[in-house]
């Protein structure tokens, strides 16, 4: 804990320590004693953001290795400050003059000034987060004083490492670790006391590699059912591969960090465990990959492949992104069979339904042109047949969307520019080969804006920004837009 009743002045290495004039400042003891050429004890200190004035050298003598040229600095004992007891701390923050009856009780006050008591027994989620912790036993200390606690976060408390002494941490539940050092080699030393873990996050943590204990599986961790991995440096999906058999794990999360592929892996890799034959990743149901360097669409199709997985989020990847040859939302819908939530939003049936003939309309008019292409569309075959497309002509019915190559689509036009006055949306039936380029001038006309450049965006449902349509020689056709589609009319420049 950071606030001090009296600053107390006992330092050694390795010791969580803030300035006393600043307590986010914080830092971790690397040096305690003399400087030659100055008098007294002085402590060295490594700060954690980096704000400093030397390396742990002064006028030629190394004192201390500081993690960077200028992170380190000399401070007298009388400016830091070492903390408080989390009891103390509690002491000081609960507890106000009392008479002598009632000294050892602990209290707040509530709304209608009436004494509440607080019992340290009945905590059940403590929150540490940005303290001066840094030793384990400290923490195992704490869980053993409150039997009833479940949760605990210690994120950003620079956590020391540990080999022995392993702190008892049976009942917890929920354990928070995001920005504390921690590597999977301590998390796999700290398995054997996680008994009845159910989430476990470990976000920012510089973490590359998981390192099971002596199996190629990381095993244990039989009540774990969310993993969190975000903002990490993990780079090759062989790693992430690693964590298949945790047979309870229902949510994945590997926002942020370095990966470029994915896959699930077929009959003949041995990912399934050896005893029980249990398919990898049986139960994942959620799994967050936005913000990594994803490019290929066999990536993609690969999560089909997952028995339960239906939450997905893919956004911030190259492949999810159109202005670097990805591909749109209802190309992965469509690609993507289970998918119920993408990207964080729900996928209804109707946007199910119209994704899917709109992906089929695309890959047709691709086909023209290059046949061979039919080999990266997997499911082509399958949605042709479950809409009732065969050959780019639809059975009979009136569910069944109109001829390709002739029919009229139904698009409403709505003029979104600033400067283009209050105009009401248009709605217009259009010749499926219309181009955008065609567009653009029948929307001069529609709308008498012949004194502007246009820009023309598809507005999709569930897509949090629309998509510019900026090549001015594809078609509707061929962008595979179907009908009721909305297009925002925008200005150059805006």
């Amino acid at each position: 804990m950071q606030d001090s009743l009296e600053p107390r002045h006992e330092f050694w290495v390795g010791q969580r320590v803030c300035s006393l004039g600043d307590p986010q400042r914080i830092g971790t003891v690397k040096y305690v004693g003399p400087i030659e050429g100055y008098s007294d004890t002085w402590v060295g200190v490594d700060w954690d953001n980096g704000e400093g004035k030397h390396d742990g050298s002064m006028n030629g003598v190394r004192y201390f290795h500081a993690k960077s040229d200028r992170s380190g600095s000399f401070v007298r004992p009388h400016n830091l400050n070492q903390g408080i007891s989390l009891l103390e701390a509690l002491e000081s923050r609960y507890k106000s003059d009392s008479t002598k009856d009632e000294e050892d009780e602990m209290y707040v006050l509530s709304t209608s000034n009436q004494r509440v008591s607080v019992q340290l027994l009945d905590i059940k989620e403590l929150d540490l987060t940005g303290n001066l912790l840094s030793e384990w036993k400290d923490v195992g200390t704490i869980c053993e004083q409150l039997p009833a606690l479940r949760t605990i976060n210690l994120s950003n408390n620079l956590m020391s490492p540990y080999k022995t002494n392993i702190p008892i941490l049976k009942i917890i539940q929920v354990l928070v670790l995001n920005n504390t050092g921690v590597d999977w080699e301590q998390v796999e030393l700290l398995r054997q006391s996680l008994t009845t873990i159910e989430e476990l996050h470990i976000m920012g943590n510089n973490i590359s590699r998981i390192l099971p204990g002596s199996s190629s599986m990381v095993q244990g961790f039989d009540c774990l059912r969310l993993l969190n991995l975000e903002n990490n440096c993990i780079d090759e999906w062989n790693e992430i591969m690693k964590l298949s058999q945790l047979r309870c794990l229902e949510k994945l999360y590997l926002n942020k960090n370095c990966l470029n592929s994915l896959f699930y892996p077929d009959n003949n890799e041995r990912y399934e465990s050896e005893v029980t034959c249990y398919k990898p990743f049986q139960n994942l149901c959620r799994l967050l990959l936005g913000n990594n360097n994803i490019d290929d669409v066999a990536s993609i199709d690969s999560l089909n492949s997952f028995p339960n997985l239906v939450d997905i989020r893919l956004s911030e990847n190259p492949i999810t992104d159109p202005r670097r040859g990805g591909v749109p939302r209802f190309v992965l819908i469509a690609r993507l069979a289970k998918v119920q939530i993408l990207n964080g939003s729900e996928v209804t049936p109707r946007e199910r339904k119209d994704s899917e003939i709109r992906y089929v309309r695309l890959v047709i008019s691709r086909l023209h042109t290059s046949p061979e292409e039919i080999k990266q569309h997997p499911r082509l075959y399958e949605l042709k047949k479950i809409h009732g497309i065969e050959d780019e002509r639809p059975s009979s019915g009136t569910t069944v969307p109109q001829t390709i190559s002739s029919g009229l689509l139904s698009i409403t036009l709505n003029c979104v520019g600033a400067s283009m006055g209050e105009k009401p949306p248009l709605t217009k039936k259009l010749p499926a080969t219309t181009t955008v380029g065609k567009l653009k001038s029948l929307c001069e006309s529609f709308f008498k804006l012949k004194s502007m450049k246009l820009k023309l965006y598809l507005q999709e449902e569930g897509s949090p920004f629309p998509l510019m349509l900026d090549n001015d020689t594809s078609s509707l056709m061929d962008l595979g837009i179907g009908n009721d589609s909305i297009i925002l009319v925008d200005e150059e420049g805006s």
